[in-house]
């Protein structure tokens, strides 16, 4: 608990600090998470790696075919995609001439070929409130008093994969039939569906944090902890995050099902009045400012794209691709489009369809992709 405690006050802190003491409009926020990086479970170690805001999505107009703008912007999506750029940091500090660089970085390189974090290191990741989807929605907490009636409603769906809707708040269950989102569906209105928190941080329990394109260089990461602010209750929270797939099956090498530490803090903030703020802001470690995303565009307030969005990432993997060491065996050309690029990792993604298949297996629903357009775009 103290541990817990700690890595929320550093969190709080940090965000304190890029917002002025808080009286930057930008300190608005619904949900505010973090991840820190500790050696082992030191907390004199501590160092608060990335930060994030936001509770909204994209709005189907604003889809983007060129990898230009963020999806999801709910804080602990965002926090993922910080850590990832964070990670690409990491790797390009190998490419430097200079020895204390690359010693400077959490990845040793493997003689088989790849990158692996160096022993001991943690990631913990802080979120104010229980992730949306099923995390939240079957907590104890939530039982309202109409028990009777809304009960077998609940049991039902419990467990079940949840979607995000367009430019609302909460979720709602997958439904069975035709999972696939087309592209002139949704630019002619027809509702862009993203998958909720709950399930997003479920995929990460057994894919890791690095996404497909990071997986060619690095053996998959994982999170150590998730600390939540509010609306949490421990044994609902594991069982969503681990116990729904159960019977995945046998993982390839590197590859886990996760066992997370879960808690909650002693005294979490007092969940803020108001409208949900239509942005998202991201800070780095190593950047001085904070990033804001206009959460409907999916792009910065000023119009230009973001530094955690598709293209940026691939624009990044593409100058690391012929420096780096990879994990993968090499299949000649470096791919053009990001969506070959994201195919490199084999192994990511046979593990990505024995992890939808388990979720289908267990009855709790076929996991909804966003049209296959948006990732078909070039490097530029």
């Amino acid at each position: 608990q103290d541990f817990a405690d700690s890595i929320y006050q550093m969190v709080a802190q940090k965000f304190q600090e890029l917002t002025d003491n808080f009286t930057s409009m930008h300190a608005r926020h619904k949900t505010l998470a973090g991840i820190v990086m500790t050696k082992g479970l030191d907390i004199r170690q501590a160092q608060v790696i990335v930060l994030s805001s936001g509770t909204k999505c994209i709005n189907g107009e604003y889809i983007n075919d060129q990898g230009l703008a963020v999806n999801d912007c709910h804080a602990e999506i965002v926090a993922r995609r910080a850590f990832v750029h964070f990670l690409y940091s990491q790797l390009e500090l190998h490419l430097s001439k200079r020895r204390e660089d690359w010693e400077r970085s959490i990845f040793v390189r493997l003689k088989e070929g790849g990158y692996r974090l160096r022993e001991n290191i943690l990631f913990h990741l802080y979120v104010s409130t229980s992730p949306c989807g099923d995390a939240r929605l079957n907590s104890p907490y939530e039982i309202t008093t109409d028990l009777n009636s809304s009960k077998h409603i609940v049991r039902k769906y419990r467990g079940h994969l949840r979607t995000k809707i367009e430019s609302g708040e909460g979720t709602i269950p997958v439904r069975c039939h035709n999972a696939a989102q087309t592209w002139d569906g949704v630019l002619l209105g027809e509702q862009l569906i993203t998958m909720s928190c709950t399930d997003k941080i479920a995929r990460w329990n057994i894919l890791g944090l690095q996404g497909a394109l990071l997986s060619s260089f690095i053996e998959p990461m994982y999170l150590h902890s998730i600390i939540v602010g509010s609306l949490y209750h421990t044994g609902h929270l594991s069982r969503v995050m681990s116990h729904r797939i159960d019977d995945i099956g046998q993982l390839p090498a590197s590859y886990r099902r996760n066992q997370l530490l879960l808690s909650g803090v002693s005294h979490a903030d007092a969940r803020q009045p108001g409208k949900s703020p239509g942005f998202s802001v991201n800070w780095i470690v190593g950047s001085t400012d904070l990033e804001v995303i206009n959460a409907t565009t999916g792009k910065r307030t000023c119009g230009s794209p973001s530094r955690l969005c598709k293209h940026m990432f691939f624009t990044r993997w593409a100058k690391l691709h012929g420096k780096l060491s990879t994990r993968v065996p090499s299949h000649g050309e470096m791919p053009s489009v990001y969506s070959e690029a994201k195919l490199v990792a084999q192994t990511y993604q046979s593990v990505k369809q024995q992890l939808f298949k388990a979720f289908q297996k267990a009855g709790l629903g076929t996991w909804v992709k966003k049209p296959p357009e948006q990732d078909q775009f070039l490097l530029t």
